[in-house]
């Protein structure tokens, strides 16, 4: 490439940054004196859950930009954290009301002004103002995907007295040890908590006693477990295959097994069933355009993701037109025939306080070492 060439395409930023800086100091050409067009803002990176990396959750995104932003794929929350803290450079993270506070803690989030969205009116108006969407009075997470962490079960294979009387105390009922699995995550002593009668608001901020209290509980849910469970996948296999009667599900889990003509219910237990919300936040670690980022925000706020996310993932949406694009008979098999008043009747997971947090985690550790 001669020195014209290079300076043409230069300005018209068809030239990446490495091979710029070494054409350019070959050419004679200064770095200060390049066309602001020069160099084009790296791809977004994206750190998101395994499964949500497909682009029709950001359709209008790929189509305005052609082709799919980076990802870097998180087991959990946690482990994204601990990433973007070892210096990971990322634009957007996809976390839940319960864990998007240690983000804000650690100082690498950033605003979002939601005048830059133009689906942002069509959320749900319950959803905009959730403690982890907004925190500080600034909007700090982008409402996305919601859904139940809950109870599935064979209808066909537990007691017959369990389906009159739904309860978390499945998991800690001698006649199904071995024939049930808990997720492995802390929330398990949240559970314990409503077994014992702590209140909703009183189980995300247990007190030292409190937390000992769960002990016992928590212990039989993990003696009583099959195995804990980290991917989905390994509970829709084992209750499809009558391995074990009961999981602590999502919504997805019960969609997969109603399609394949297993009979199986979700259920609504006595002390409460678990609503999750998750959304996208923008970090200040990124090196990508920020436009652009909220061109991802916008598109997965959209209807058409929404519908996407209701029919093809069994979990609700953000935006209420979704709700209305989607398969009606989809969304009914969902259970959820308001979805306002559906997010109401669950106990939404909360923040816990990180100190708080580090104490849960810590006993949830020594439980599940039972299972060693």
């Amino acid at each position: 490439m001669n020195r014209l060439k290079f300076i043409d395409r230069l300005s018209q930023g068809r030239v990446s940054r490495r091979d710029a800086m070494r054409a350019a100091a070959a050419f004679g050409v200064g770095a200060l004196v390049m066309p602001k067009r020069a160099f084009a803002a790296e791809p977004l990176t994206i750190m998101e859950w395994s499964g949500y990396d497909i682009p029709e959750l950001f359709g209008s995104y790929v189509a305005k930009h052609g082709a799919s932003p980076n990802f870097s794929i998180f087991a959990n929350e946690d482990e994204a954290l601990q990433k973007v803290r070892g210096g990971f450079n990322a634009d957007i993270m996809h976390p839940c009301t319960y864990s998007v506070g240690y983000f804000v803690e650690a100082k690498i989030t950033k605003a979002i002004d939601t005048s830059r969205l133009s689906n942002w009116g069509d959320v749900f108006e319950t959803l905009r103002t959730i403690n982890g969407v907004v925190m500080n009075d600034d909007v700090i997470m982008v409402p996305a995907d919601w859904g139940n962490s809950g109870i599935a079960y064979r209808t066909d294979l537990v007691e017959a007295d369990y389906e009159a009387n739904e309860s978390w105390n499945i998991f800690t009922d001698p006649r199904y040890e071995g024939r049930v699995s808990m997720s492995d995550t802390e929330a398990a002593l949240e559970i314990a908590g409503l077994m014992l009668g702590y209140s909703e608001r009183e189980i995300f901020e247990m007190t030292d006693e409190q937390l000992a209290g769960t002990r016992d509980l928590a212990e039989k849910m993990v003696r009583n477990s099959r195995f804990l469970w980290t991917d989905p996948t390994e509970i829709n296999q084992a209750l499809a295959s009558g391995e074990i009667v009961a999981a602590y599900a999502w919504n997805e889990t019960v969609k997969s097994l109603k399609e394949q003509g297993i009979p199986v219910k979700y259920a609504q237990p006595k002390e409460g069933i678990f609503t999750w919300l998750c959304g996208l936040t923008l970090l200040n670690t990124g090196k990508g355009d920020e436009a652009a980022a909220y061109d991802f925000l916008d598109a997965w706020l959209s209807p058409e993701t929404g519908k996407y996310m209701i029919e093809e993932y069994g979990y609700g949406h953000s935006n209420a037109k979704a709700f209305e694009a989607a398969d009606p008979e989809k969304v009914a098999a969902l259970g959820i025939t308001d979805p306002v008043q559906h997010l109401k009747n669950g106990i939404l997971f909360e923040p816990v306080e990180s100190t708080l947090n580090a104490k849960y985690i810590k006993l949830w550790e020594e439980v599940k070492a039972l299972k060693q």
